[in-house]
């Protein structure tokens, strides 16, 4: 099979290179998966895009530290309120100004209970938004939030035009977005592409890039062959076992961000039997030999996890992986009332490296302590619509990248009710929220490594590992990834 995809690929090098990369001034990106929708208040995928549409009030630079956005300064004022002073001047792509009004109305309409927004956890601190003036806004939480900065630098704090989204609605912002951010919306044609357009009149200077193409080429080989054929200029997710064509490429190089990717990890519909027992998810927990898989399925392409927190989190503890021992864990089951195991159906998707494997490797290892895995592979487009998931197994991969932070990785999937989550225990619970309401870093710190304890131990969910960030780009290109996992187009140089 790889010497086939090899000859495949060393035939297509044949081909001309089209015209689309005979223009220094545009780009394209090859992703791995389609875009389904562009309004960052209510992404269920990751928000490569639309980074690239909006602005937030927080920005990060590329040693991560916070840096002003459309807020010029962020202040605590008192215990629970931020004050925030906006950036002047500023234009959405439609001319419609950017202000106060702007920031309230972006941040209230997600947290509206009834718009059921799928990322809502990020922002459920704030109590309030109150706009003191058009170039000032006061967050109050509702409780001391150290994070409240952190919360701004990513979605769904997004900031969108007022007039425009009250104007087409939600269905059609989706699909035709308004930022005011360094590119403009041309054309989405779903499970094809996205373009977009240079904002000549962006508050940080004009890009160097005119227009940039995002192609939804879902295939691994043939996101590969588009690079090395220069097709497209800039891949997502190299399959591993096609890196050394991209590595010994004249024309391309690998970009890899080590623990730059996502973890990946199994949720457990909690509520359903027999996921209710906690020797139960013990058990699967210990059934999965997650160095196995690492080695041999990712070739060292990701690092085994113990806890959902990266390392490069603030309050990451490094938990211990857990062992590989599948005569505990049908011991576990005997324990719970399943000597002889029992069927229950897993679900996963072809989003991650190498998912379908490691799913079916999974599967296997679940067979050997007696759990008949019902497999259910569905298209990424109908697996992120549904949230949180049914499973009442299912692989998803969730991180912290964006703000660095413990809180991300752990909150929104283990917090009993929030969206994404099929998790409930009353202790995690009451230790995620009293996270949120500490400030003294090196005290919350340690509540933080109690929640990694607490699920190592109870198992709401299983860490599996965390993967590498692995991109392809064409020589030309100046790009070097990022740990928080964004394709800045504003900073990348094309010659």
């Amino acid at each position: 099979m790889k010497r086939l995809v090899a000859l495949a690929l060393a035939a297509s090098m044949l081909l001309p290179v089209t015209t689309a990369t005979a223009e220094a001034a545009d780009l394209v990106v090859g992703r791995s998966a389609s875009t389904t929708a562009m309004d960052p208040g209510f992404l269920r995928e990751a928000a490569t895009i639309v980074d690239n549409i909006f602005d937030t009030l927080v920005m990060r630079d590329k040693d991560m530290k916070l840096v002003p956005g459309l807020a010029t300064s962020w202040t605590a004022i008192d215990d629970t309120t931020w004050e925030f002073k906006l950036r002047e001047g500023v234009k959405f792509h439609n001319g419609e100004a950017f202000d106060a009004e702007a920031v309230k109305f972006t941040l209230d309409r997600v947290l509206d209970p009834a718009a059921k927004s799928p990322t809502v956890s990020y922002i459920r601190t704030i109590a309030s938004v109150d706009v003191v003036d058009p170039s000032t806004v006061h967050i109050k939480t509702n409780g001391p939030d150290p994070l409240l900065p952190t919360r701004m630098s990513r979605y769904p704090a997004y900031i969108v035009p007022p007039k425009y989204v009250k104007e087409v609605g939600n269905d059609k912002f989706a699909t035709h977005p308004v930022g005011t951010g360094p590119y403009k919306f041309v054309e989405f044609i779903p499970d094809q592409h996205v373009i977009l357009q240079a904002n000549k009149d962006y508050w940080r200077g004009a890009p160097s890039i005119d227009k940039v193409t995002w192609r939804s080429i879902p295939d691994g080989t043939a996101r590969v062959t588009a690079l090395l054929t220069g097709e497209v200029d800039i891949i997502e997710k190299v399959p591993v076992d096609l890196l050394p064509l991209v590595k010994e490429s004249p024309d391309a190089d690998l970009v890899q961000v080590k623990n730059g990717g996502l973890t990946i990890y199994l949720g457990l519909t909690m509520k359903e039997k027999p996921l209710d027992n906690v020797k139960v998810r013990q058990a699967l927990n210990i059934a999965i030999d997650r160095k196995s898989i690492v080695d041999n399925i990712l070739q060292g392409m990701a690092a085994p996890r113990g806890t959902q927190v990266g390392p490069a989190d603030f309050g990451y503890k490094d938990v211990p992986v857990p062992a590989y021992d599948p005569a505990k864990a049908k011991a576990l089951l005997a324990e719970a009332g399943y000597p002889n195991g029992f069927s229950i159906k897993m679900q996963s998707s072809h989003i991650y490296i190498k998912d379908s494997e490691v799913a079916q490797a999974i599967a296997q290892q679940f067979g050997d302590i007696g759990v008949k895995i019902d497999q259910e592979v569905l298209d990424w487009s109908v697996y992120a619509q549904q949230v949180p998931r049914k499973g009442p197994i299912f692989m998803l991969g969730w991180g912290s990248t964006q703000t660095l932070d413990a809180d991300a990785a752990v909150y929104a999937i283990m917090k009993t009710g929030e969206p994404y989550s099929t998790a409930s225990i009353p202790e995690m619970d009451k230790l995620l929220d009293e996270s949120r309401a500490i400030v003294d870093p090196a005290k919350r710190e340690a509540v933080l490594a109690q929640i990694q304890d607490l699920a190592a131990k109870d198992v709401p969910l299983i860490p599996l590992y965390q993967e590498d960030a692995l991109y392809g780009k064409a020589k030309s290109v100046t790009f070097e990834g990022r740990p928080d996992a964004r394709i800045p187009i504003f900073d990348i140089r094309k010659r």
